[in-house]
């Protein structure tokens, strides 16, 4: 079990499930914001967080940018220094110039650019590990030097961080999502924040 703030609700994954179908599975049934679903596989992590938005869907959107920065505040404190961490617009999350993994959004199918969506869910994945016949310019997190990621308490560090973003976005609006990824990137046009992953192939992170 992981050590979650309220509202937060876990739901482990056996390893090889899908964290992302497997939230807006449970968003679609109503479970209401809050849940928080994970698994890993040798290599990989990932996570997704269903969330219930005020705001109209093109606007709503913008927590994919929270989302990752979340994402990247984790890691930047068990990061090895020397190297960057650096969010790519519109989903990317690289180090040391390498894709490590990146974000997504799912909502409700027909939502209206302007009308609240009943859903949104964030999901997360990360390389964490190679195999050893993996082509390069492939890297991983663990191959870069993160000699403590866990896991476990990783999720946990996001969750937490992702909580505090979401506050400060209740508190002083959807562009605060913007203020935040852009300490690790330069944010482009929010357009293209309604499109497919550009960090999946075949379902998986890019090689």
């Amino acid at each position: 079990m992981l050590d979650l703030p309220p509202p937060y609700s876990e739901l482990a994954l056996r390893e090889g499930h899908d964290a992302l179908s497997r939230a807006v599975a449970e968003a679609r049934q109503g479970c209401g914001p809050g849940w928080l679903v994970w698994t890993s596989r040798f290599g990989s992590v990932e996570a997704a967080v269903v969330l219930e938005p005020e705001e109209h869907l093109a606007e709503a959107r913008l927590v994919l940018c929270a989302g990752l920065a979340a994402v990247a505040d984790a890691l930047a404190a068990i990061s090895p220094p020397e190297k960057p961490l650096e969010l790519v617009w519109p989903d990317r999350l690289t180090f040391d110039g390498g894709l490590v993994g990146g974000g997504q959004l799912a909502w409700p199918e027909g939502c209206a650019e302007h009308a609240v969506p009943d859903w949104l869910v964030f999901a997360f994945a990360l390389r964490t590990e190679l195999d050893e016949g993996e082509p390069q310019p492939t890297t991983a997190l663990i191959n870069e030097g993160f000699d403590d990621f866990e896991n476990g308490p990783f999720i946990e560090s996001f969750a937490r961080n992702f909580l505090h973003a979401l506050d400060t976005w209740q508190q002083t609006g959807a562009q605060s999502a913007l203020r935040l990824w852009r300490q690790y990137g330069q944010a482009g046009d929010v357009s293209a924040l309604a499109g497919a992953p550009t960090w999946l192939v075949a379902g998986e992170i890019a090689r």
